[in-house]
Formats: structure tokens, sequence, C-alpha cells
């Protein structure tokens, strides 16, 4: 017997596609984008013209406030937004956070009081700037009888194996896990650590990832391949920064490049007086590239006659962010195009997915991700489908979805680690397998999304 969960701003199904490799069954959804609500409907079912148990719905607001909506079921999932609560301190717990989304989660858990409760974030939801936000949350869902950790979950798919569900991306989310046992255990009940420790699983070493084989296509089977190569003006400007890092490196010794921004435009001498009234942070930055210019100022000026001065390279890509250690060359890293500059990382695994367009440039394949490799990244098998939207829209969809595989294992563990407290079907269909399962297409599923 499968259990039932519920999927809230469900995005395109990151997390639909985590709990029913668990065993459940999504009988409602909500997403209030209307693109990113046509790909879940398109991949999982809900549409007008079907007969399976899913209701697709838009704005879950009007669901749960008066006469709740949204129906019973055992388990309740969302990567909820995280809008600021009040901080004045005159209301606690569920009353403050009133007006918000979040209460619109606490007034379905009020209402059916699912066994467990299952929510993703931002990393930063559990850091000093929101502190105040993640006491009424933990709060909150205690007042409603949900023994939580007062500690956050985080976790990474990069810190995950192949087989169970990894990825080759790092994404720490916060997952806050809550399971039912009334108002008076869950107050009680505090002393709760996190459900996974964030480090590698099972003797895992992330730096096992190899993108050639755990991630990319090969570039034949790549339809329409230039809308993803670099452009020549693109090539020109790593080419121009690569020849930097070779002659860095020559002069240095085989020393690594250093680790600050370096800021061709700031190439000169600087004088303390010019200084003054800066950030500290930016004057920290000043310096440094001074000294690295004075310390290898033939070199650099060599460099930069070689290629016109910069001049042909817009003022954003002026800029270098070295964070690949000692790899020898540009083209063996993975790089980013930033508004700071241009961003080169070892290529052992790819940072999070953003929701703007910052698509990791595969250094010796010589163009960004395709979607479908973002889609890897995220855990979504390979037969889930996008449409013909643009790929803008998948790339954005993806960077505000959930990791599919860190879904999984941290929802598995928790269903274990609390099986006395929860009903014995769902501590079944979770026990099952230790690895992730291959996800299947929703059966009887037409794929209409009229």
């Amino acid at each position: 017997m499968s259990f039932t969960f519920i999927d809230l701003f469900a995005g395109i199904g990151g997390f639909h596609a985590a709990i029913s490799a668990a065993g459940g069954e999504c009988i409602f959804a909500s997403e209030i984008d209307l693109s990113a609500s046509t790909v879940y409907r398109r991949n999982w079912g809900g549409g007008s013209n079907e007969t399976s148990g899913l209701h697709f719905a838009g704005d879950i607001v009007p669901l749960t406030e008066g006469r709740m909506m949204v129906p019973a079921h055992d388990v309740l999932v969302g990567g909820f937004p995280c809008q600021p609560f009040s901080k004045s301190g005159l209301q606690l717990g569920m009353s403050e956070a009133r007006g918000t989304l979040f209460w619109n989660i606490c007034r379905i858990l009020q209402k059916r009081r699912p066994s467990v409760v299952l929510l993703e974030n931002v990393r930063n939801i559990a850091g000093p700037r929101h502190r105040h936000e993640w006491e009424v949350i933990i709060r909150s869902l205690r007042d409603l009888g949900y023994r939580v950790s007062d500690q956050p979950t985080v976790f990474s798919p990069h810190l995950l194996p192949k087989t169970m569900g990894g990825s080759p991306q790092v994404r720490e989310r916060v997952f806050i896990l809550g399971t039912y046992v009334g108002a008076a255990k869950a107050k009680k009940q505090t002393d709760v650590g996190p459900v996974v420790a964030n480090a590698p699983i099972a003797g895992w070493d992330p730096t096992n990832w190899n993108l050639d084989r755990d991630l990319l296509q090969r570039d034949d089977e790549i339809k329409d391949l230039d809308r993803y190569q670099l452009t020549p003006a693109e090539l020109s400007w790593i080419e121009a920064w690569d020849e930097f890092v070779q002659r860095m490196t020559e002069a240095r010794e085989g020393e690594r490049l250093p680790g600050f921004p370096i800021w061709a435009d700031d190439f000169r001498v600087i004088k303390e007086k010019e200084l003054n009234g800066l950030p500290a942070w930016k004057a920290d930055f000043l310096r440094k590239n001074s000294r690295l210019y004075q310390d290898h100022k033939e070199l650099i000026d060599r460099w930069k006659d070689q290629f016109n001065g910069l001049q042909d390279i817009p003022p954003s890509r002026r800029k270098l962010e070295w964070q690949a250690q000692d790899a020898g060359s540009l083209w063996e890293t993975v790089m980013h195009f930033r508004p700071s500059g241009i961003r080169a990382k070892r290529p052992t695994y790819l940072p999070a997915l953003v929701a703007i367009t910052q698509t990791s440039i595969v250094g010796w394949r010589r163009r960004r991700i395709t979607p479908r490799e973002a889609a890897r990244l995220q855990g979504l098998p390979d037969w889930f489908d996008f449409g013909d939207q643009p790929d803008a829209a998948t790339y954005r969809q993806l960077g505000n979805g959930v990791a599919v595989g860190a879904a999984y294992y941290v929802f598995r563990n928790h269903v274990l680690q609390n099986k006395n407290d929860l009903p014995e079907h769902l501590v079944e269909q979770v026990s099952k397998t230790a690895k992730m399962p291959k996800i299947r297409r929703p059966r009887n599923h037409p794929f209409d999304i009229s």
C-alpha cells in the first residue's frame, strides 16, 4: 500500500520525483507559475482530461483560507518561499507567520495533520541574517505538534554516490523535517539532531565525479549544438585570460594563481590615499591587485599589449576569479560568466544551478551545459520533457528546483529514524530500497495538459 503526499510550491516537480520514487502517490500539487506548472503537468499529470488521482492547483492561498480545500494526506512536501516575518517580538509562532505563505502551510498542517512534513529552502534560511525567521518556523511547527530539530539539516547532492541519487552539483540546501507527535510531545522532545550529516555518504569521495562519464552528453547527440557553443568573442576572452594563466604559472614556477579576484583594470601602482573612503573589502582587493602587478609588471604589460590593452574585452570580462587551484589552463576548468568576472573552478563538480542564467561552461568542450545536462544535475530522468519552451525558462526552473537525490535521501532517513511514530504503510514503502530507485513515468498518464 502506497502512502499519499501533496506537493506545494511544486515548481516542475523535483519533490514529486523524489517522494514518488520512495513509494508515494501524489494526490495534490500546487504551483502558481504558469510555465513551471505546464512542465509539471506535462510530466507528472494533473491535466483536466485525465483520470489520475492527482489534482493540480495554481495559487494555494484561496484553497487554504476559509474552507480547507487541500485533501488529507500522509506527507506534505514543499520548497516554500521565505518571506520576511515580523520582528516586533509581539507575536509568537504561527500567529507571527500570518500573512506569509508559510502560514498557508501551517493551515494545512493544522487541518490535515499529515504524519511527515518536509520543507526545503536555501542555505541562508538557517543563517544569522534569518535567525528570527528560523525560530518562528521551528516554533510554529512544534505548536502544530511536529517534532523538529533546532538544527538545520543541510545536504548537497554531490555528497551522494550516483547509485544513491547523487549528482556532481554542489547545492547545499536546508531541509526541515518533522514528524507529527502532538504538541505536548513536540515541545518536550526538542533534543533532536539533523537528519543527516553534511558530509560524503557511504565512503564516497566527491572528487571522484567525472563530468564526461557522469553528466555530459556527447556533442554529436546534442540537437542544435551551436546554440551552446561559445561565440567567437567569448572564445577570444578566454584565450586572452588563458594566456595570462599560462604566463603567470610559469613565472611563479608552478605556484597556483592567487585566489582573490584579479582585476585587470586595476593593474597599476595604487597609492594608499586612493583607498580612503572605500569599503574595506574593495580596498583590500585593490592592494592585492597592485601588489600582483608590481611583482610581475613586465609580464603583465606585455600580456595586455598582446591583446590590445584588453580594449576588445568588455569590462565585466576583464576580471578573473581563479578557484581552480592547480589546474593548468582555463580550458581544463568549469567557468561562469558573472557580473563580477569570469570565474574558473575545478572540473570535479559544478556549482549550484541558479535561477538567473549563469550557465556553467565546460572548458574542454568549449560550450555551456545543455538543458538536459542541467536536468541531470537536478536528478531528473532523461525522459523528463520541457516541451518547446525557451532554454532560458528551463534553466530558470531547474535553478529554482529541488535536487531529487538529496530530497530522497533525507526523506528516507527521516522516516527510518522516526518509524516508531509513523504509520506502518509509510515505513514499509520507504524501507524497500536504500539505493535511489529509477524514476519512472506516472502510469496511465496521457501527457495531456489541456
